[in-house]
């Protein structure tokens, strides 16, 4: 992708009205304030020197472009959630740049066994600071945000149960759906499947992570087994035509992230993601950002890469929000609000922009 002044159409993908799915709150803590904490707080990592700092914490060009080095990241952010304030801080900072980024509806996933770690905190602590900062900032800053909790395959099956009913619990508090990430390479989710359905009888969405780092196998475990409505990534359906039929008789969305799978060495190559040939598939797809700080992007790169790299036209590009938007988890009224919304936004949109 292009850089800097490089870049004509920046201005052009930054006012587009948008609508991100799939962002980790972990994944998109802010450089300036993770060197305020460790400076604050003497963390074990080089807060003096940004340069040493960054490539602990985001992927740098020349790294090994792997899951095992992408995720080596995380086990470095978990040092920086030292206080209640601070966990709130970090995310009030997530949805003012999701306001910058011209974000009108976001559904912001964090993993509570990940916040509460290093400290000891609770997992219900650590969920009501999450959501109380959420819900402060979406007013604040006018971003309709909503709140998915994640569980991680590769750790144990209790905890995930911990977070699945502190999460019914908090139903009426923003919380509208629940994850299972993690190694999913590794590890099988068959264990997780009842948990994931008594979220489901509770009446809360599911979405999972597969066809990531797997293959289209997990998929299709995350469809028939855990009752996947939305796939996080997903990209690999694409390697089996039964996998791509099974989804659309699902209706299943697909929360693709570009930048992430090439950087974990989903894709060998941008130009090799297939993003346009899942679109092209018939499947339902939306494009996100997954974790802005660790690429150092913003839904506004992505949405760039999408077209000028990946060679999506606009009017897919406005079909993959408008779709985002169809896929929240939100009752059908606000969903169609929502919607509605967009649509008005994008006709204005493109009048102000002579039908750009």
């Amino acid at each position: 992708m292009a850089t800097g002044s490089a870049r004509p159409h920046r201005v052009f993908y930054k006012s587009i009205p948008k609508v991100e799915l799939h962002r980790h709150l972990e994944g998109s803590l802010r450089l300036s304030t993770m060197i305020e904490v460790a400076r604050q707080h003497k963390l074990d990592v080089p807060y003096e020197n940004t340069g040493m700092l960054r490539p602990m914490v985001q992927v740098q060009n020349g790294e090994p472009f792997t899951h095992q080095n992408f995720l080596s990241k995380f086990a470095k952010l978990r040092l920086f959630y030292q206080s209640k304030e601070i966990i709130q801080r970090f995310t009030r900072e997530v949805i003012a740049d999701a306001a910058a980024d011209n974000i009108r509806y976001m559904e912001l996933r964090f993993t509570p066994v990940a916040l509460t770690r290093i400290k000891e905190f609770s997992l219900a602590e650590a969920t009501d600071w999450v959501i109380e900062s959420a819900q402060a900032a979406a007013a604040e800053y006018g971003v309709e945000t909503r709140l998915i909790t994640s569980a991680n395959k590769h750790e144990s099956v209790e905890l995930a149960e911990e977070v699945i009913d502190l999460s019914i619990e908090r139903m009426d508090k923003g919380i509208v759906g629940v994850d299972l990430a993690g190694a999913e390479a590794e590890f099988p989710g068959e264990p997780f499947a009842p948990l994931y359905q008594k979220a489901k009888e509770a009446g809360l969405h599911v979405t999972i992570h597969a066809g990531e780092w797997g293959g289209p196998e997990n998929v299709v475990e995350a469809i028939k087994v855990l009752g996947a409505e939305r796939i996080g990534h997903g990209v690999r359906v694409m390697e089996d035509a039964e996998a791509v039929a099974l989804a659309k008789e699902h209706n299943v969305v697909f929360e693709v992230c570009p930048t992430s799978n090439y950087q974990s060495g989903v894709v060998p190559t941008l130009k090799d993601h297939p993003l346009k040939h899942m679109l092209d598939a018939g499947l339902q797809v939306t494009v996100n950002t997954d974790d802005p700080a660790i690429s150092q992007i913003d839904l506004s790169d992505e949405y760039e890469l999408a077209c000028e790299d990946l060679h999506l036209s606009p009017q897919q590009l406005r079909q993959t929000i408008i779709t985002a938007a169809k896929a929240a988890f939100l009752p059908e009224e606000e969903r169609s609000t929502l919607v509605s919304s967009l649509e008005k936004e994008f006709a204005a949109h493109e009048v102000a922009n002579g039908n750009s």
